[in-house]
């Protein structure tokens, strides 16, 4: 007998398919767990403290004069609580998540434990040079893996995400405007197709922001580029690829007319896994670009946590880089801290130290693991597996571009949804009871009902056809016109379908007792 033929089947009978409502709240194995604030045992505690020996007497007068608040748990109750709360949430490790523009890949463990390296995790910013060397030399080493990947002379590590990284960029634009005596220029041009951060970080600066249009087929609009070069005109902000997933074809003459205007051309890294190996921005005439590096380089779009943008730099807008810089010679490396000498011209300091450690040695772990043949199939692989999603899809979903092949991500609008009664909200939320987090709906805005999905090159075709089956299934639904399989999805999650608007406008940030539950009044729970 078989082990599958022991005991009860392990799959359901035919004809046994009663929906079955649990009496507590769980479903079969994933447990209903409430917050931590309603668990109770607010008179207990699973530590046990020795009273203090001194007195409050030196605090000021800041000592408690009332119960903190906070519920008592036992070790093992501490341990469940995070635990149900984990089988709650979508992760990376739990099946594709295909978020568009954010590169929601798998993180090899190997990262992980190259970041957890002691003289690693536990390295303090205000430690003497002499004894961080070896951090010091992996930040050289992946300053120049960053420069020869994208032909660019210098690299500023410090910025600590995508949005700092642009941030970093135009502050370093600005400053080579003003030593020229070009201070005038107050204008950034921002195609319609660009990440949402390019305008905000430009008019953060105190530029003021164009826009230019884009062409049928989802590109810059050459034409109108031109015509709004002018002298008032300090860099043009073009994400490549798009967020509409394509190559923009005429770079290199954005390039032209931009640096024959007098500007200078940013260009958004945040999708550098689509052609990382394969591109060089520098040949395209590229002169500031940031790199996600939690996104292109190991962890998926900071994990949760901290990020690192670092921004590649051209050589005319190298001198002016902020500090600090990390040089070596023959004592070993050093960190240039101030902008005096070599970099004099600097527009400053963007953080207080270095940037983010942990990150850095996540994404040189990546970078000595893949090789440069490694990061060459990483964007071809990514390229490969959005164009089959797309391939697969087109014939029930109505692709935004449907002519010619997309980059690392393919990008459909809601035509096919048109009588059906359904819209991009509700598919997204039946894809959850499929077992699937969403896709990206609503973006990028020139699409209508958009839904940008990206694999990433880390899903093999095993699970990209799991993805595409149930996409097809449930657009074959929504066409034969079962709407209440989509209006009130998600059914199967720990809760159902939210209000999104209302909890973004009017969040509730504070836990309060229910007036009949006993209780000292609690702290603010985030």
């Amino acid at each position: 007998m078989s082990m599958l033929n022991v005991g009860r089947p392990t799959q359901p009978q035919a004809g046994a398919s009663v929906a079955v409502s649990s009496l507590t709240g769980a479903r079969g194995l994933m447990q209903d767990e409430a917050l931590i604030f309603e668990l109770g045992g607010w008179d207990k505690t699973g530590v046990d403290l020795e009273p203090a020996e001194l007195d409050a007497s030196d605090l000021a007068g800041l000592t408690r004069t009332a119960p903190i608040g906070l519920p008592g748990l036992s070790e093992p109750e501490t341990v469940r609580h995070y635990v149900r709360l984990s089988q709650k949430n979508h992760a990376i490790d739990l099946a594709l998540y295909p978020l568009g523009s954010c590169t929601m890949k798998h993180n090899p463990r190997l990262n992980e434990k190259a970041a957890r390296l002691p003289g690693f995790a536990d390295l303090h910013p205000l430690a003497p040079v002499s004894t961080t060397q070896g951090a010091l030399e992996l930040m050289d080493s992946l300053a120049h893996w960053l420069k020869t990947l994208t032909a660019m002379p210098a690299v500023a590590l410090s910025p600590k995400a995508g949005a700092h990284g642009e941030l970093c960029g135009l502050l370093t634009i600005k400053a080579a405007h003003e030593a020229k005596g070009q201070g005038h220029r107050r204008t950034v041009l921002v195609p319609t197709s660009a990440h949402g951060t390019n305008p905000a970080t430009a008019a953060f600066v105190g530029y003021d922001v164009t826009e230019i249009a884009q062409t049928p087929d989802g590109r810059v609009d050459l034409t109108d580029l031109a015509a709004k070069l002018s002298p008032d005109v300090a860099a043009i902000m073009v994400t490549n690829p798009n967020t509409c997933g394509l190559f923009e074809r005429d770079i290199i003459e954005i390039a032209k007319l931009t640096h024959a205007a007098g500007a200078y051309f940013y260009c958004d890294g945040a999708n550098f896994n689509a052609i990382v190996g394969r591109v060089r921005p520098g040949d395209l005439g590229v002169d500031a670009m940031h790199i996600n590096l939690h996104k292109t380089f190991s962890t998926p779009h900071g994990g949760g946590g901290p990020g690192a943008g670092p921004v590649v730099l051209s050589e005319a807008l190298a001198p002016f880089a902020p500090a600090p810089w990390v040089v070596s010679g023959h004592e070993g490396f050093k960190l240039v801290e101030d902008c005096v000498d070599e970099a004099a011209q600097g527009f400053g300091r963007m953080v207080a130290f270095q940037g983010q450690m942990g990150m850095f040695v996540r994404a040189y772990a990546y970078m000595l693991s893949h090789g440069s043949d490694g990061l060459r199939q990483v964007a071809e692989d990514a390229v490969l597996n959005a164009n089959y999603i797309k391939a697969r899809l087109s014939g029930a979903m109505s692709p935004a571009f449907p002519d010619g092949p997309c980059m690392h991500e393919a990008l459909f609008d809601d035509a096919w949804l048109e009588g059906t009664g359904v819209t991009t909200l509700d598919f997204a939320k039946a894809m959850i009871d499929e077992g699937f987090h969403p896709m990206t709906m609503y973006f990028p805005l020139v699409v209508h009902g958009a839904m940008l999905i990206e694999p990433t090159e880390t899903e093999s075709k095993q699970e990209l056809d799991r993805f595409c089956d149930a996409l097809l299934a449930l657009a074959e639904a929504a066409k034969a016109g079962d709407g209440d399989r989509f209006k009130g999805a998600p059914y199967l999650a720990p809760m159902r379908r939210l209000d999104e608007t209302l909890a973004a406008r009017k969040p509730k940030l504070t836990w309060r007792p229910e007036p009949t539950t006993v209780a000292p009044a609690p702290l603010a729970a985030e």
